[in-house]
């Protein structure tokens, strides 16, 4: 299931609740979409060509030494 915000247009402005709904989401997605850009640094990983589950494993360590340099 896709939970997208709601959406504005000229004629019909956003409820103070649909805007608060669109910031609780945006609050939610911003860390794995921060994720997601900080895992594409890493190359290595345009040319993976392993098991699903080593690759979880190798996507996790990515994620925490990706972490530990942000953190910085």
């Amino acid at each position: 299931m896709i939970v997208t915000g709601f959406h504005a247009t000229r004629t019909h402005k956003l409820t103070l609740g649909q805007k608060t709904a669109n910031r609780v989401l945006a609050v939610g997605r911003a860390p794995v979409e921060h994720g997601f850009a900080h895992l594409k640094n890493w190359r290595i990983l345009t040319k993976l060509r392993t098991d699903p589950a080593r690759a979880t494993h190798l996507l996790r360590a990515l994620l925490v030494l990706t972490n530990l340099e942000v953190g910085r």
